[in-house]
């Protein structure tokens, strides 16, 4: 299927927080709106600008006159390349993010475009955005009656990962999917920012939050266990790996091992072409 957001699926799932579901459709964010009594945030652009108008034009009939601003998880194309469309917004992030998106993310864009030609359409006429606010760990956004946490994790999935809070609802992006392998960005010697370690460790500090209903990065939404599911992943993956990673065995050994053991362990969880990339990722921090 195309990587296009369809804004006819979203479900409020809190007093005034909707969802708009990814429907399992590849390159397609699970995308959040939440409002307050003056404003409304709205979570993720979803791939390009057409993909973005949509949902801008969802958030703007869903805001009815209150003010709008914009966050993204991580700078990763389905996620943040579709913010030129929210012209009048307040986009905020954080500061390892915007350095990220001004750094490599014209390189994620040519990398993307070179995908396929539903998605090389999608990312056409792009132009990335400069956040209009950058903070550094976190920030408490006042939507009116209602304050929504915008908090940097430090280095996991990428360098500039950020997990948005209102009440207890956690939005993820990438740090955690459902259904599917953990998404490893290893391209060295052009990023090699992703982290398992540090992963991990990001993951055990969101569990001990204990947020009732977890918004994944895509796939469908759920509870804690799905914090718990991404962190028993990477553990195992780390032990997986480590465990061959003195032996004579080659890298592409490992890897093939590696992602037999965890097809058996999750047979039904898809995007298995990430184990490899997880296993260079940990043997380089092993």
């Amino acid at each position: 299927m195309a990587p296009v957001v369809d804004v006819g699926d979203a479900e409020e799932i809190a007093r005034d927080l909707v969802v708009i579901p990814n429907r399992r459709v590849q390159l397609v964010p699970n995308i959040g709106v939440v409002g307050g009594e003056h404003s409304v945030l709205v979570v993720e652009t979803g791939l390009g600008p057409r993909n973005a108008e949509k949902v801008l034009e969802f958030a703007l009939e869903y805001a009815r006159g209150r003010r709008l601003y914009l966050t993204t998880t991580h700078f990763h194309p389905e996620h943040a390349y579709g913010a030129q469309a929210f012209g009048d917004a307040t986009y905020v992030v954080n500061r390892a993010q915007a350095e990220d998106l001004r750094v490599k993310g014209p390189g994620y864009l040519e990398m993307f475009r070179g995908l396929g030609e539903s998605i090389a359409r999608e990312l056409e006429d792009v132009a990335l955005v400069t956040p209009d606010v950058v903070y550094d760990q976190s920030y408490e956004l006042d939507l009116g009656g209602r304050v929504v946490e915008l908090r940097a994790t430090g280095r996991a999935h990428s360098k500039g990962d950020q997990v948005v809070r209102v009440e207890d609802v956690l939005f993820t992006g990438d740090l955690v999917e459902t259904g599917q392998f953990a998404i490893f960005p290893w391209f060295p010697p052009y990023d090699v920012d992703v982290s398992g370690l540090r992963w991990i460790d990001v993951m055990r500090r969101l569990e001990a939050e204990t947020p009732s209903v977890v918004v994944p990065g895509h796939g469908d939404l759920g509870g804690p266990e799905l914090l718990a599911d991404t962190r028993t992943y990477l553990e195992l993956l780390r032990d997986e790996t480590w465990r061959r990673r003195d032996s004579a065995m080659s890298e592409q050994e490992i890897a093939a091992e590696v992602t037999e053991v965890m097809t058996i362990r999750y047979p039904e969880w898809t995007d298995r072409e990430w184990i490899e990339k997880g296993v260079g990722c940990l043997c380089a921090e092993h």
